[in-house]
């Protein structure tokens, strides 16, 4: 990218080249037996004081595992602040961006794709475990006991991937459900939603809003993606969250709109044909009755 039209969309070959831009980055970086994963430790990153990505999404899912020190990293448009013995974790195709982490910074950093899982249902992750939901807290705060488990696990993973085997997939896998089922006990039980079906396909569609929120603006057009009807999307989602389907793609278009604001090159009316296809106009109306402020209001507070 050589001007910031838009908040670009990583896949795993891609990182290495990204980070690279913004930061010393150190870490080898597996492509071939390890495509569809990549770990190592927070001690690798060189000058870690420079550390700083700017709004990027992914096609992986991953985490930041911190034993020491402290970091910043936003998930949309929250910005978190976590310290030792502390996990965050980021589903695929959420905005993000990495703002520090400490010079003393001990512990994990760790992506994976989801097709890793190739034996287990359709999402699953998100089914199962909270951190891997949209709009989840993306921190964890670990005990000593879980601390010392995971870190047991992650150095294993970190031999695996070393090892520069393919075979190794299946191993993987199965030690990353370990880590997440340790790390579901952390948090405390909640009042289940209604699962099965409406979860599945609300939880789909979030995604499908993070992947396509440029191309698609109408229900009816991610209702043909989830080959459901817009009615029945309307209800898994309602029934789900108690907002409409619209609500949830008015809320994406907002934090891509706050993004492209605060982040890219773009003029405000670039970024309402890029975004909306509409007018500068409309767009501001739409704005400021989505968030009480115009586009320009909203630009100058950053």
């Amino acid at each position: 990218m050589t001007t910031k039209e838009y908040i670009p969309t990583l896949i795993a070959s891609e990182m290495n080249n990204f980070h690279s831009h913004t930061t010393t980055w150190r870490p080898f970086m597996s492509t071939q037996a390890h495509q569809e994963f990549h770990i190592n430790r927070l001690e690798d990153i060189s000058n870690k004081s420079s550390f700083q990505v700017l709004p990027h999404r992914k096609t992986v899912h991953d985490f930041i595992f911190l034993k020491k020190g402290i970091s910043k990293r936003s998930k949309g448009l929250n910005k978190y602040e976590f310290g030792p013995s502390s996990i965050f974790f980021l589903p695929a195709h959420q905005i993000t961006q990495h703002e520090m982490i400490s010079d003393d910074a001990e512990g994990f950093y760790l992506h994976f794709d989801e097709k890793i899982f190739d034996y287990l249902p359709k999402n699953y992750l998100s089914e199962q475990f909270p951190f891997f939901q949209f709009q989840s807290n993306p921190v964890i705060e670990m005990s000593e006991n879980t601390l010392n488990n995971i870190e047991f696990i992650l150095n294993r993973l970190l031999e695996l991937y070393k090892e520069e085997n393919t075979a190794n997939k299946n191993l993987v896998s199965y030690n990353l459900l370990v880590i997440f089922e340790t790390l579901k006990k952390e948090i405390p039980l909640q009042i289940k939603k209604t699962k099965n079906s409406f979860f599945e396909i609300t939880e789909r569609y979030k995604n499908a809003l993070g992947q396509h929120i440029y191309k698609y603006q109408n229900i009816s057009d991610y209702a043909k993606i989830l080959n459901i009807t817009p009615n029945y999307l309307n209800k898994c989602v309602k029934t789900c969250t108690d907002k409409t389907a619209q609500d949830l793609l008015k809320e994406m278009l907002v934090l891509e709109a706050k993004t492209l604001l605060k982040y890219s090159d773009l003029h405000i009316s670039e970024i309402a044909i890029k975004l909306c296809d509409q007018n500068p106009s409309n767009f501001a109306r739409f704005f400021k009755k989505q968030t009480g402020q115009t586009p320009m209001e909203y630009l100058q507070m950053c």
